[in-house]
Formats: C-alpha cells, sequence, structure tokens
C-alpha cells in the first residue's frame, strides 16, 4: 500500500491505492480536519466521475470535523482494471466493502455514512443491503436505477454484452451534469474522463444491478437522504422517487430539486443541497449519540 499525505492548516490530505478484487490496485482519497473528525462520510463516484472531483464537498464537510473518504471504481480514475469495464457489478461492490472496512479500520468508535452518485448509488444501495450494520446512514445522490432509455435499448445491451462484452456502448454528456459552464468545461478537460463510454458489459451489469434492487428495497433500513434534480437527463428522479417509496427504513426523506441536473454537488444548486446534506448529517450524528449513550448506560447498569 502506498500513502502520500498534505497537511494544511485547516485538513490532511492523503492519497493511496490498496488491492481490490483480483489484485487490481484502487485509488483512494481521504480528507480530515487537523483537530480529529467527529464521524466519517465514504463518497461512491458514479460513471463520468472520480474522486478527485469531489475536493469542494470533502472542504465543507471537513470544514465541520467530518473525515472523508473517496476512491476511483475499478477502471476508472486513476484506479487500475480495464477502462470504464467492469466484468461483474459485485467487483464494484465487494471493492467499497474492502475500502469501508479499510477507513473503519482507521477511524475505529466513529460513525460512518455512505454517499453515492448516480452509478456509485446503486453500487451504495447494494453494500448497504448486506452490510446495514457498518453504516449510521445512507445518502442517494440521482440514483441511476431508472435509466433515460426505452426497454427495447437496455434489452439490447443486455444481449450485446453477452456477444462483445468489451464493446463501447454508452457514452454519457458531459452538459447533462451541471448547468454550471466551468464545471462543463473542467469536465471536458479532464483527462481521468477523457473519452469515457462505458462497454456493453458494464451497462449490462448495472442494468441488471438495478433489476435485483427493484425488489430489494424494503429491506434497507438505515436513515436515508435520497436526492435528485427534476430536471437529470441521465437518471430519471422517478428511480429515486420509487426508492423513496418502497425503501424500508422508517428514517427517510427525499428532496427534488426543480431544474437541477445530474451532479446535484456541482450543479448551480450545490450550496442548498450541501445545505441539505449537512443538516441531515447533522440531525443523524445526533440521533446516532443518544442511541450510543443508552446502549452504554444499558451496558453499565
Amino acid at each position: 500500500m502506498e500513502r502520500s499525505t498534505i497537511t494544511s492548516s485547516k485538513s490532511q490530505d492523503t492519497q493511496e491505492t490498496f488491492k481490490g478484487v483480483g489484485d487490481v490496485a484502487i485509488f483512494a482519497r481521504s480528507w480530515h480536519p487537523t483537530n480529529g473528525p467527529r464521524a466519517v462520510v465514504v463518497i461512491a463516484h458514479g460513471f463520468n466521475s472520480h474522486s478527485g472531483q469531489y475536493a469542494w464537498v470533502a472542504e465543507q464537510l471537513v470544514a465541520r470535523g467530518f473525515a472523508v473518504y473517496a476512491m476511483d471504481h475499478r477502471g476508472r480514475g486513476q484506479s487500475g482494471g480495464e477502462r470504464f469495464h467492469v466484468a461483474h457489478f459485485s467487483d464494484y461492490v465487494d471493492d467499497l466493502a474492502t475500502f469501508i472496512r479499510l477507513v473503519k479500520s482507521r477511524e475505529p468508535k466513529l460513525p460512518v455514512f455512505l454517499l453515492g452518485h448516480s452509478a456509485g448509488g446503486v453500487i451504495s444501495a447494494l453494500y448497504a443491503l448486506d452490510h446495514q450494520p457498518e453504516l449510521a446512514g445512507l445518502i442517494s445522490e440521482s440514483f441511476a436505477f431508472e435509466l433515460p432509455a426505452p426497454g427495447f435499448a437496455l434489452a439490447a445491451v443486455k444481449g450485446l454484452s453477452r456477444l462483445a462484452p468489451h464493446l463501447h456502448v454508452l457514452k454519457l454528456k458531459n452538459a447533462d451534469f451541471s448547468r454550471d459552464p466551468s464545471i462543463v468545461a473542467a469536465m471536458n478537460r479532464d483527462p481521468l474522463i477523457a473519452g469515457e463510454s462505458e462497454t456493453a458489459q458494464a451497462t449490462a451489469e448495472l442494468i441488471r444491478a438495478d433489476a435485483r434492487l427493484k425488489t430489494a428495497f424494503s429491506h434497507i433500513a438505515l436513515p436515508l437522504l435520497i436526492l435528485h434534480g427534476s430536471a437529470d437527463k441521465a437518471a430519471k428522479a422517478s428511480g429515486s422517487q420509487f426508492f423513496y417509496a418502497t425503501a424500508g427504513a422508517k428514517d427517510k426523506t427525499l428532496k427534488l430539486y426543480d431544474g437541477a441536473s445530474h451532479d446535484l454537488l456541482n450543479d448551480t444548486v450545490r450550496e442548498a443541497v450541501m445545505t441539505d446534506i449537512r443538516n441531515w448529517l447533522e440531525d443523524q450524528l445526533s440521533t446516532w449519540r443518544e442511541l450510543n449513550s443508552v446502549s452504554a448506560a444499558s451496558a453499565l447498569s
């Protein structure tokens, strides 16, 4: 494992790699408040993205005392693996599980919240299904549960994945991610997503993962914050609404942002979205502390 750390007056920024499924090198970043964290937020990015795009998000959360960890999924960002391809969606989920185990070993006794964007939201939801005790809450942003394509096209992609799994079939438009021209321009210049297009296998695996989740949402009992833009062209807001309606969690919140694009934390509404996230995290942290205080008192009695 390789690690490098840069310390400033407000935070410590670390870059490192760890081994994922099949010994693929997975790149990760973390940001820490210099006076120690109160809780942890782990970020799972979506397609056409990587951990480096979350520096502003991390800055906002670190300022409130949260440690932030983010990894590049295999084949993306600075991680190893075939570019923009995955053989099995479970590889993404297992890599995330390894990462969260690493995070929890570094931050013992702190509550861990998971934030997943788009396809990263699908990865996060699948992780949450099997690891709910590991998390204090789940934030789903622009959930890629319902894709804006007709059923016959999705079926065709699944068929193609068996014939030509490595064929690149899906290219997302940077302009659909944000209404801020400077953000779109930065994405257009970003060498880590340059020429990104998803393989038939990666796309089909996302579709299959969504099909599994459709019948599994009722088993997710974690506190949930579900966020989506009404003008999202990359993932339908109705998918997040379905998640909210069918999730088994008693503590769940859905927020829709009128006219917002796919990447809420890089859209023109990002300040409002970040305020909603911070407020929710503070509420959940208070609840977590109360529950742990009761548990500690019970153990002593």
